[in-house]
């Protein structure tokens, strides 16, 4: 899946503007190629936990250094005084433009990267971190990301046997940066599937999550209504994490706030939540009109 010196490269643009222009993406050989990775990354972590050891190649150190750098770029610019919401502070559009200032000196220790690729992977990067615009973050800046990680797999910077720890090192990582520009930026939840996400902004740390938790012998997944289990495997899987951080920022119970979590927690098994993730995420991500047709397709 490597790229070459010779290709060219395509500046990100958006195709996707009907329901004929989805339904033939969703039959494309880019959809089949993108659901393909998310199961193998889901395959590669099955049974992990976040603090397993994992071998990190210089691919994957040079990404954590990125999005370290990130997190540092949103340090050094505080929110605003923003009388005229809580959602959506202006100082993230001042973020947005430092880290795509950034990109060209972001990518200089990224191994094997051609110089030509850099503007490409700047739009998928720079589109990972939310909307300039419109200050909001969802699955479908998520999906930004995979898609960066995607084209540098593509790019020989990071290969198959780096997957464990694409998801249990690098994703958990961005996961914790997109934390702090949250609660820093108070990003408006995109397209909010309100009270009906998974959470107002994340869906693959549940999906990839689930998985870490396959054929787990104490833990099910009616586990997440007990506090004392989630606040100790928080540590080591993203479900319980993701549960907890939930938990940090609603007053209500689960079952007012996020039903959709309610009702997967009444499943029996990790395999059947994990398999139904991943039919949830072609549906609800990659099938829907609102979250697609803000997809980018380069080269």
């Amino acid at each position: 899946m490597s790229a070459s010196d010779s290709q060219t490269f395509i500046p990100p643009r958006k195709v996707i503007l009907s329901k004929e222009q989805l339904e033939h993406f969703q039959a494309s050989k880019t959809h089949q190629d993108i659901v393909a990775y998310i199961q193998s990354l889901n395959e590669a972590v099955v049974g992990v936990k976040l603090t397993d050891e994992c071998s990190e190649s210089p691919g994957v150190k040079a990404i954590l250094g990125v999005l370290d750098r990130v997190e540092q770029i949103a340090k050094e610019t505080p929110p605003v005084d923003n009388q005229a919401s809580r959602f959506g502070n202006p100082a993230f559009r001042t973020f947005y433009d430092k880290v795509q200032e950034a990109a060209p000196s972001l990518y200089t220790n990224l191994p094997n990267l051609p110089d030509a690729a850099i503007p490409e992977l700047a739009v998928y990067f720079g589109e990972s971190w939310g909307n300039r615009s419109r200050i909001d973050y969802g699955s479908g800046m998520e999906l930004n990301f995979l898609c960066w990680i995607i084209c540098l797999e593509r790019l020989g910077v990071v290969q198959e046997s780096d997957h464990m720890a694409l998801v249990i090192r690098v994703f958990w990582r961005y996961v914790q940066v997109m934390r702090v520009l949250q609660s820093t930026y108070w990003l408006e939840p995109a397209g909010s599937h309100g009270v009906w996400g998974l959470d107002d902004y994340h869906f693959l740390p549940f999906l990839w999550g689930s998985a870490q938790l396959r054929g787990h012998k104490h833990i099910k997944p009616k586990s997440i209504h007990d506090s004392d289990i989630v606040d100790e495997y928080s540590k080591h899987y993203m479900y319980f994490a993701c549960i907890k951080f939930i938990n940090s920022v609603k007053t209500a119970s689960l079952r007012w706030h996020s039903p959709m979590l309610d009702d997967i927690s009444a499943v029996r098994t990790w395999d059947k939540v994990n398999s139904g993730m991943i039919k949830m995420y072609l549906a609800e991500v990659l099938g829907k009109l609102p979250v697609m047709q803000h997809f980018l397709f380069g080269s």
